[in-house]
């Protein structure tokens, strides 16, 4: 994903974020901000770029400053080397608008450049058993069942179903299954090109 694309998702779900806190919804941010649903929509989406204008619209009528407004955007050396996301902090989105029972859930939202990217399903056995690794890239893992403590370095992350974690393969890590049966992981390798 390139700045601007990560730019506009981020830009939008924290609006969505900030306008969700405050129990408003889509139509009456729309109102109080004279801007149109369909526009708030796609800006909350990540689809469109909105002016500097509709944007301090936007944050005047939330009643957020726009310097607090962008503390949490992060570059790449803020990078701490991983992003842990509970299942709780996945935030619901809407791409289609007129769509009915689609859940989009999003999970991550992190640039990572030059890498080609590898997809795998590992199925932990209980008594799996092997050193630390590291891989060249990164990594990417969706706790699809059970729960694992996962070793990162000099962390140590209890995970459970829905759980993810992205994060610098460098860094040694291991996966340990804590219970009696499998433990089924979703793994994304990003393996930088050189």
């Amino acid at each position: 994903m390139d700045n601007s694309a990560y730019l506009n998702t981020w830009i939008g779900s924290k609006i969505k974020e900030i306008r969700k806190s405050k129990h408003l919804k889509l139509g009456d941010l729309a109102d109080k901000s004279g801007i149109s649903i369909a526009m708030l929509s796609k800006i909350e989406n990540g689809r469109v770029f909105p002016t500097f204008p509709s944007l301090i619209q936007v944050l005047n009528t939330l009643n957020v400053d726009l310097n607090e407004f962008f503390a949490g955007l992060q570059s790449e050396k803020e990078f701490p080397g991983y992003l842990l996301k509970r299942k709780n902090e996945y935030t619901s989105i809407k791409k289609e608008e007129e769509a009915i029972g689609f859940d989009y859930q999003l999970i991550l939202n992190h640039k990572l450049e030059r890498s080609s990217m590898e997809i795998s399903l590992l199925t932990i056995q209980s008594q799996a058993q092997r050193e630390p690794v590291t891989t060249d890239g990164y990594e990417y893992l969706y706790v699809l069942n059970g729960q694992i403590k996962y070793e990162l370095g000099e962390n140590t992350f209890d995970l459970e179903q829905r759980d993810s974690l992205l994060f610098d393969g460098r860094i040694p890590h291991l996966p340990i299954n804590i219970q009696q049966t499998d433990a089924i992981l979703l793994v994304i390798y990003f393996i930088e090109i050189r």
